[in-house]
């Protein structure tokens, strides 16, 4: 079995929108290595069919499924915590099963093992087999620095917290559940507090982020592990546009935006996985149709059936609902003037990229964070009032954007960050030099 190929072992977390990111940054990368490199990409079968879509795989990645954990269904398959506490469970032997029959099938020995930074016990396996682990943290480098200080806050009585980087209005309620668990033996909470605890052991941790939005936080996270790096936003890195476009064209969403006015619609958005509140989706309706605000919502039929009635015929000049959304060719066209969403990493990230400031309204994981970070720390928006959409709230935040200084200030501060990410992605910015030395680590055969 050869040694002298690279061979990269890519393992997932298949729940949220974590495994797509692993694909997309190995999708960068391949470019800059030998055209011989071999990456076996480990997930589970359910996630794998989702994030590769039909003639999509590339030549040079070989897919395995890695068992869910899932033993008998009756016909009901788990779903949510249930389905990740089973997974949780089966690791690290599901993967250690699967990665040697790609060993064996390729014929060459892995020689680095890339993985979702979840997955912390990746670094006894590539202590076994003397290679170098690679991280890949997937949200922003806030929430991975709450979960490196997990003692420090859980230890602490205050309701604020200082931490370095963080607004001095940080609480305790913005900590995601996992940090705060009352039984951090639980899988979820086990897993990340793990990962806190062993981070240290990577090569290198990679974050889809940039160096200047959290200089702070960033020296902080320097000082704790071996190496840090920000290489994103990957959103502003080179993609084939044709199928965006296209999906675009499919709903008319792009063709709509060309008749609106710049920076005059409202973009909504929660995500893949969460839904509003019945209450809350009436709620938003409400202040939308009361402003007359033009607006593209991304809301799926279990949400659309919640709209009051006569909603979309009273809004159809000026409103437009669709299923799914292109968000990042919406965000990025003259007409989106502000991004109502639920504050996950991608999202936030694509808002900064595209320069659209935020109306937050955060679910679960580090959502609360990243929104606390979006109006107290970078100033780019603003958390809905309460935590949940009433027709008041909802109005007063909209105004705010379309007809207050405060609007202007806040969009002002968000194309300020959209700069500086542009500057991170240009040839001698931080981001390019980051992903010169990921290259390079990944490069190595061996640890010395």
């Amino acid at each position: 079995m050869t040694t002298s190929q690279l061979h990269i072992a890519l393992l997932a977390f298949p729940f949220g929108s974590h495994a797509a990111p692993l694909l997309t940054l190995v999708q960068k990368l391949s470019p800059f290595l030998p055209s011989d490199t071999i990456f076996s990409f480990f997930n589970t079968s359910q996630s794998n069919t989702s994030i590769f879509s039909e003639g999509s795989k590339p030549d040079n990645i070989k897919v395995y499924n890695v068992w869910d954990g899932v033993t008998e269904t009756n016909g009901n398959k788990p779903v949510g915590l249930e389905a990740i506490k089973l997974f949780i469970q089966a690791t690290p032997t599901n993967f250690e099963k699967v990665m040697k029959e790609a060993e064996e099938e390729t014929g060459v020995k892995f020689s680095c093992i890339f993985s979702d930074a979840f997955l912390w016990f990746s670094y006894k396996l590539a202590e076994k087999i003397n290679v170098p682990w690679i991280a890949f943290w997937t949200a922003a480098s806030g929430s991975l620095s709450v979960h490196l200080y997990t003692d420090f806050i859980r230890s602490n009585d205050e309701t604020s917290l200082n931490i370095p980087g963080f607004s001095s209005t940080l609480k305790i309620s913005d900590m995601p559940p996992e940090v705060m668990a009352e039984n951090l033996d639980l899988p979820m909470p086990s897993m990340l507090y793990n990962m806190a605890l062993n981070l240290h052991k990577a090569a290198a941790v990679v974050l889809n982020s940039f160096e200047e939005l959290d200089p702070t936080i960033n020296k902080d996270l320097k000082v704790k592990l071996q190496k840090v790096l920000n290489i994103g936003p990957l959103v502003l890195q080179p993609t084939s546009p044709k199928k965006v476009l296209d999906a675009c064209d499919e709903r008319g969403c792009i063709i709509w935006l060309e008749k609106q006015k710049e920076e005059s619609v409202v973009y909504l958005s929660f995500g893949t996985v969460t839904t509003l509140p019945p209450n809350e989706i009436v709620a938003v309706a409400e202040a939308l149709e009361a402003k007359k605000f033009p607006f593209i919502w991304s809301l799926k039929d279990n949400g659309i059936k919640n709209l009051p009635t006569g909603f979309l015929e009273r809004t159809g000049q000026f409103g437009k609902i669709v299923s799914w959304a292109p968000q990042l060719e919406i965000l990025n066209h003259s007409a989106v003037g502000v991004f109502v969403t639920h504050c996950g990493w991608n999202s936030i990230l694509e808002g900064i990229s595209c320069g659209v400031p935020m109306i937050c309204r955060p679910f679960f994981g580090d959502q609360k964070l990243n929104s606390r970070m979006v109006e107290s720390v970078w100033q780019i928006g603003l958390q809905i009032e309460g935590g949940s959409f009433t027709k008041i709230g909802t109005i007063s935040a909209l105004d705010t954007f379309f007809s207050e200084e405060k609007g202007k200030v806040l969009r002002e501060n968000v194309k300020g960050l959209k700069e500086r990410a542009l500057e991170a992605v240009k040839p001698d910015g931080s981001s390019s030099k980051n992903f010169k030395d990921l290259v390079e680590l990944v490069k190595c055969h061996k640890l010395t």
